[in-house]
């Protein structure tokens, strides 16, 4: 034995290499799980499977998105059992916004929009969820509710193992007593609807037509909407810890900000210079110098245009975060720069929306020209955010922001009903002389059938209205649609 050893008393020993290490247990060995989870997700998960149309949109996707919020709120609840809950009016308003999102599936019938609307409702879900920003990145705050869900599938497959493990029988006598159920129904529901025909029809309304596609679909319904309610609950019982007001790591010198921005500066200005003298010269002026015709002229800018506001967006954000302001001079230099370049870039948002405008003019109104239009609103939307955060130099809010004004763009969209607007455009043109593509109205959904039914001679309109009902199948409940229900009554209407 050493002599140091022998006078300490005790033998040191020293710390095993990192790699030997044992690792910690799996948060989802650590966290126990609620039991209002597992009846929670259930519930949620027979509502989807019952009422959600997978392939079209409904107001099934609204009732599914209320019991989806509501199992939640219920079994966070019941976990806390009476504590002081997480949800505050920010989770209520991303909470709100995505079931308005949702409820466009009962308003609109256009499927693309109905997508982006899907879209639009997971992140502000996620964003309900998350509350307070996470230490974690924006890109996991708005992506929590599908990260989560994935991440509770072997939470929640330990606790309903625990649960079927149970010696005192719950599970197998809530086993027999739905058994017993289905078996009383699947015998006294035949018979009473042989008894009277008015509770045979309602029978069949209720309960659609069996088959293999429609077992899978409703299994594979309530698995996503169980696992959603099980995700959620699973990030409420660990959330990540919140993010702190510690300011990241900053440039130490603004040479290196100061000139590119300076530089960005000046050529957005001589931009803006040009850009007048055609507004005072007029649209001869631009065609005699250029030697384009207005439509050409107004197509080979655009996309140039997004693209330099897309990166100016980027520098700015870059420069928001990293750029010095430790001094009063370099706020100052943060304050001037940025909100001129800002400044500036909103007038490279307006030209490019009228080059835009002029394009439609010349060619015609489309889903995706409409679409990148409100893709430029929304650019110039954030411009003036960033101009309200130079105010105190403070950017963390910018990228919910951000977020919740495309949210918002896109509800604002489809409550405007973007195909009867193009439709409406594109009629107009051709009234006044211009061409009109028959072929590209029939590719819309039905909510442009009032419209095509009110303005277009026949024989075109019964042609165009013939192939945008061409699916004629019925809508159950669950799928109900106010677009379609009013294209059928038109048809109806105009037949009879």
């Amino acid at each position: 034995m050493s002599a140091g050893a022998g006078a300490g008393g005790g033998v040191a020993v020293a710390a095993p290499p990192v790699l030997m290490r044992p690792l910690p247990p799996p948060k989802s060995v650590v966290v126990p799980l609620p039991p209002a989870v597992l009846p929670a997700a259930g519930v949620a998960g027979v509502v989807a499977a019952l009422v959600l149309p997978v392939w079209r949109p409904g107001i099934g996707w609204l009732l599914t998105g209320i019991a989806v919020v509501g199992a939640v709120v219920v079994a966070d609840r019941r976990a806390r059992d009476g504590r002081d809950g997480t949800f505050t009016w920010r989770n209520a308003g991303w909470a709100a916004l995505s079931l308005a999102l949702l409820s466009m599936g009962a308003i609109r019938a256009s499927g693309w929009l109905f997508v982006l609307c899907v879209l639009g409702a997971v992140v502000s879900g996620s964003l309900a969820l998350v509350g307070k920003r996470t230490v974690h990145s924006v890109l996991y705050d708005v992506l929590a509710v599908p990260l989560e869900a994935l991440r509770a599938v072997p939470w929640a497959g330990r606790g309903i193992g625990k649960f079927t493990a149970r010696r005192d029988g719950v599970a197998r006598r809530i086993a027999l007593a739905v058994l017993a159920a289905a078996v009383l129904v699947a015998v006294f529901v035949p018979l009473l609807a042989s008894a009277d025909a008015a509770f045979a029809a309602l029978v069949r309304a209720m309960i659609p037509d069996l088959s293999v596609a429609t077992v899978a679909r409703w299994c594979l319904v309530f698995v996503v909407a169980a696992s959603v309610v099980a995700g959620a609950c699973y990030f409420l019982a660990a959330p990540p810890p919140r993010a702190t007001v510690d300011r990241p790591h900053r440039s130490k010198y603004g040479l290196e900000w100061t000139v590119p921005l300076v530089v960005l500066v000046l050529l957005f200005s001589v931009f803006v210079a040009v850009r007048l003298v055609t507004l005072f010269g007029g649209t001869e002026y631009v065609l005699r110098t250029s030697g384009l015709t207005a439509a050409e002229y107004a197509r080979g800018g655009f996309w140039q245009l997004c693209a330099v506001t897309v990166l100016t967006l980027a520098i700015v954000a870059a420069a928001l975060r990293w750029a010095p302001d430790v001094t009063r001079a370099d706020r100052l230099r943060q304050r001037v720069l940025l909100g001129a370049l800002s400044g500036l870039s909103l007038v490279l948002v307006g030209s490019a929306l009228s080059r835009m405008w002029t394009y439609q003019e010349a060619y015609g109104f489309t889903v995706l020209r409409l679409l990148v239009e409100v893709c430029e609103l929304w650019f110039g939307a954030v411009f003036v955010l960033v101009i309200a955060s130079l105010v105190k130099l403070r950017s963390t809010w910018l990228p919910r922001a951000a977020i919740g004004t495309a949210a918002a763009a896109l509800l604002t969209l489809a409550l405007l009903d973007p195909e009867r607007l193009i439709a409406d455009a594109n009629l107009d043109r051709a009234a006044a002389g211009k061409p009109l593509d028959h072929s590209y109205l029939e590719e819309f959904s039905a909510d442009v059938v009032p419209v095509v039914s009110a303005r277009l001679p026949e024989p075109v309109r019964t042609c165009v209205l013939r192939r945008i009902l061409a699916d004629d199948t019925p809508d159950g409940w669950p799928a109900w649609n106010l677009s379609r229900s009013t294209a059928r009554e038109v048809t109806l209407g105009r037949c009879g």
